[in-house]
C-alpha cells in the first residue's frame, strides 16, 4: 500500500465523501435504517465480521476491546475471514478503503482491527 493509498473509518450512517475511495461496510448485520442507496456503498463483505458469539460476547465493550481485538484476529486466520481479508487487503493496494460499520464508536470496533490489519500489511 503506497502512501496515497489509505485505509479509513467511517460510519455508515455519515454522508459519503469524495476521498472515500472504496467504501465497504464490514458489519454482519446490515445497519438499522439505513437504505442502499443512502449507504452508497460499493461492496458488504460481512465475511469478514466478527462472529455472532464474539460480537454478542464483546457488546462494544470499551474494556473489553483488547481482548476482542485478540480473539477477533485469531478469527480473521480462519478461512472464509482470511479471503475475506485479503479481498480487502486487494482493495487497498489499488487505492482509497474505507471501512464502514454502524457502530457509534469506530475505534473500538471490528472495522479498527481490521484497519490496523490492513495498515500492517500480510502477517
Amino acid at each position: 500500500m503506497t502512501a496515497e493509498h489509505m485505509v479509513q473509518l467511517r460510519r455508515a450512517y455519515e454522508a459519503p465523501a469524495q476521498q472515500d475511495g472504496k467504501r465497504v461496510l464490514v458489519d454482519r448485520i446490515w445497519p438499522r435504517g439505513l437504505t442502499k442507496a443512502k449507504a452508497d456503498l460499493d461492496e458488504w463483505c460481512k465475511q469478514v465480521a466478527p462472529s455472532t458469539e464474539l460480537r454478542k460476547w464483546y457488546q462494544h465493550d470499551a474494556e473489553r476491546f483488547d481482548e476482542f481485538s485478540s480473539r477477533y484476529r485469531a478469527e480473521l486466520k480462519e478461512p472464509e475471514r482470511a479471503k475475506a481479508l485479503e479481498h480487502l487487503r486487494e482493495l487497498a493496494d489499488v487505492g482509497t478503503l474505507t471501512l464502514l460499520t454502524a457502530t457509534k464508536k469506530p475505534e473500538i470496533s471490528e472495522a479498527e482491527v481490521l484497519a490496523d490489519e490492513l495498515r500492517d500489511g500480510p502477517q
